[in-house]
């Protein structure tokens, strides 16, 4: 497969980047920065320098075009403001499924948040961030072209990963090591029969192939 991954340089993509290259996949991975190029190549993945806060439609279909499958994995970063979670977590989210539908590319995987909700309420920094969220989220599921799957994982760690977890459309809150996330991506871009499915993700009792299968189709 070839997979192109936008926040190519994110600490869950860098990890999926690994994982799909290992696995034999063609991957690319968009950044903003041409000095984060490196890092992708040791990761096993082709970088493309484009900004994503900047770019057109028609830029990313470019990049898109003869892919068998779309991640959108990037995000404003805890550090940003107010305006950066509305032209990244919204804004940059919309455009690259935009582009997946120019180009042509139905599997679809976004990574959002739990808590997540369009209509969230509140003024601080993590309402508007989960408001972005959930508006992104809105907008892939409106997008009949797109054979989208919808993954929001719980409090992130940097733990090892342990390739347990619960996958489900509600698990309640708890944390998840960047590792299982990444596992659990590589796993939903291979699997399209979980398509139309919004998933929560937290540590857990099931290998995470297992957890997958269990919920494809349903």
């Amino acid at each position: 497969m070839r997979i192109v991954i936008a926040g190519g340089h994110g600490q869950i993509a860098l990890r999926l980047e690994r994982l799909l290259a290992a696995r034999g996949d063609e991957v690319a991975g968009i950044i903003r920065k041409a000095e984060q190029a490196d890092d992708l190549r040791q990761a096993g993945a082709e970088p493309v320098v484009l900004d994503l806060e900047s770019a057109s439609v028609d830029e990313v279909a470019e990049h898109l075009r003869g892919a068998d499958a779309a991640v959108f994995a990037a995000g404003a970063g805890p550090g940003s403001g107010a305006a950066r979670k509305d032209t990244v977590d919204k804004a940059a989210a919309v455009l690259f499924a935009d582009a997946a539908v120019k180009a042509g590319v139905r599997r679809f995987v976004i990574v959002s948040s739990m808590g997540a909700d369009a209509e969230h309420r509140g003024d601080e920094i993590f309402d508007v961030y989960l408001r972005a969220k959930g508006e992104a989220d809105a907008y892939v599921r409106g997008l009949d072209a797109l054979d989208w799957t919808i993954l929001r994982p719980g409090q992130l760690t940097d733990d090892a990963g342990t390739g347990l977890v619960r996958l489900e459309a509600h698990t309640g809150r708890g944390p998840i090591p960047r590792d299982d996330v990444a596992a659990v991506l590589a796993e939903l871009v291979d699997t399209p029969a979980t398509a139309g499915l919004t998933l929560e993700l937290i540590s857990g009792p099931a290998p995470v192939s297992v957890a997958v299968k269990s919920v494809a189709g349903n």
